[in-house]
């Protein structure tokens, strides 16, 4: 991934980045609803705040995992992998992973290195990032436990990975405007599973790099029955409130028709997964969720009942992470 996009290395240590769902904020300004007059900027000072609390030992645990997604990567028979991960907890939505990028075996700078969509805070505009994979799983806010999801993209996968390395195509798949709600089909905003989302669709598509590319991805993607994730607020005010106090909720963009039933239609790993599995013939996915001590790897698309609670069935393999 040469090219002028920043790395995930020293990119990353100069400026704040968060991959925002929309949760986050939301909750931030339900938080802050209440308060006086500097609210919204108040909500970008403490989210945007990337001062690292993770102990010596969540950092050490966390590296485990990367470890275990990277050899889990390396043993495939794949050269292009779409990577997701938990963030915040979001069961409440029922919501298992928020943040996902694309991953190639001769990566940007280090073997799987992932291609993402990140909200530079201190420019205050989103931004494409390459970022190794350990920072990619660091990224996390729950370090304690979590869950991250690999579908593997069987080779040659020739189309996904020339996309993934276009610096011009994924520039103008990127928006100039950030929203962590972002309506999968309207170019006004943009979350970075959507950016990802429409990368994809340039990719099988044949888009090439122009000022209607976003436009064109849209298109391609509503007449193969793309389907975003439903997000269900719960009740309209709430809507109203996040948009309101978060400088990264909008509901501009979306129908109103999903405001009047408060809800979101947006583009989460949950959709990427399920487009991937319908575009790429004998794509296989691998589950991973750590909590404490141990992490589980399944293999296959069924979840498992036991998978969100990282409760371990008969088909998952266990791994010491102390």
């Amino acid at each position: 991934m040469s090219g002028s996009l920043p790395r995930g290395g020293a990119a990353a240590a100069a400026t704040r980045l968060r991959a925002v769902s929309f949760a986050a904020p939301l909750a931030l300004a339900l938080a802050a609803a209440g308060g006086a007059g500097a609210a919204q900027a108040g909500l970008s000072s403490a989210y945007c705040d990337t001062e690292s609390r993770l102990s010596v030992a969540e950092k050490d645990r966390l590296l485990r995992v990367a470890g275990v997604v990277r050899a889990e990567l390396q043993r495939s028979n794949a050269d292009v992998a779409i990577v997701s991960r938990s963030g915040l907890d979001l069961a409440r939505w029922d919501i298992r992973h928020s943040h996902a990028g694309i991953a190639l075996r001769q990566g940007a700078d280090t073997p799987w290195a992932v291609r993402q969509l990140y909200y530079a805070c201190d420019e205050g505009q989103p931004r494409i990032f390459d970022q190794g994979l350990a920072a990619f799983i660091l990224g996390s806010d729950q370090p304690d436990r979590g869950h991250v999801s690999m579908v593997l993209v069987p080779r040659p996968a020739a189309l996904l990975a020339r996309a993934a390395q276009d610096n011009a195509l994924a520039i103008s798949m990127l928006a100039g405007r950030y929203s962590a709600n972002a309506y999968a089909f309207s170019t006004r905003y943009q979350n970075c599973n959507q950016w990802l989302a429409e990368l994809l669709a340039a990719a099988w598509a044949g888009i090439t790099p122009g000022p209607e590319a976003r436009a064109q991805a849209q298109r391609w993607l509503a007449t193969q029955g793309y389907e975003p994730t439903r997000v269900d607020v719960g009740w309209p005010l709430v809507q109203w409130l996040g948009a309101a106090f978060s400088p990264w909720l909008h509901n501009d963009d979306h129908p109103a028709e999903d405001l009047a039933a408060a809800q979101y239609r947006i583009s989460l790993p949950a959709a990427l997964e399920r487009l991937v599995r319908a575009h790429e013939t004998g794509a296989e996915r691998v589950q991973i969720c750590y909590a404490g001590a141990y992490l589980l790897v399944r293999h296959g698309w069924d979840t498992g009942a036991q998978h969100e609670a990282c409760g371990p069935e008969a088909a998952d393999e266990r791994i010491a992470l102390d």
